[in-house]
């Protein structure tokens, strides 16, 4: 199992915000599984992850042995698109001019307890600069319509979040559109507090899944 941070996050630091395209996430992955000398893999993630994890599902599927999106983000129109824009730009002005803690003041309390808990706790350990070039991901388009998701040809468990950046209802609505897709007992719910109470959820189906896989491809 290798559990790499996302470029720009944790020690990946990366402060040109030209190389944080949603392009450049996925080819990370093909990139570590390479240094790391595996041919196929399971790849999944939360958050940002989910999406760079689905994205490499469609670019290379014959390196993808399955996939897990842990709170799917949502996918937003035009109108959606340009308010995200807005969204990252102005948290990108606070964490330059003011700070990382300051740059999220005013977003924490609108997060899930879990999100909220991951975030402080990130706060400390992250590169400003790189924090700030990251959010330039936002002038990028990871998908344009949920549609797009039934070229995932892997299997898939999906893990919906319930937040109004994670949306239940795209979840559900990208277990129906993918053509091998489960759509997950589990959630990720108002009622977990920390990364470990995430993990104590979201492994046991996740293992299940990753077992079954493992066998179909025996």
């Amino acid at each position: 199992m290798v559990l790499p941070d996302i470029r720009g996050y944790g020690t990946s630091v990366c402060t040109d915000p030209a190389r944080h395209t949603w392009q450049q996430y996925t080819d990370d992955v093909f990139a570590l599984l390479d240094g790391v000398g595996t041919g196929r893999a399971a790849v999944g993630g939360t958050g940002l992850g989910s999406t760079i994890a689905l994205r490499a599902a469609i670019d290379r599927p014959d390196r993808i042995r399955g996939v897990f999106p842990i709170g799917v983000e949502d996918i937003e129109d035009d109108a959606a698109k340009a308010e995200e824009i807005a969204f990252l730009d102005a948290f990108a002005r606070r964490a330059r001019s003011r700070g990382l803690e300051a740059a999220w003041a005013p977003i924490l309390p609108e997060l899930p307890p879990v999100v909220g808990s991951m975030v402080r706790d990130a706060i400390p350990r992250s590169q400003p600069p790189s924090i700030v070039a990251a959010a330039a991901v936002g002038h990028d388009r990871s998908f344009r319509h949920v549609n797009e998701l039934a070229a995932v040809r892997a299997p898939a468990l999906v893990i919906p979040g319930t937040d109004w950046r994670h949306p239940r209802a795209l979840a559900e609505q990208a277990a129906a559109v993918m053509p091998d897709a489960t759509l997950a007992s589990v959630a990720v719910s108002g009622d977990l507090r920390t990364a470990e109470d995430l993990a104590r959820t979201v492994a046991p189906p996740i293992l299940e899944f990753l077992l079954r896989i493992h066998t179909d491809a025996e």
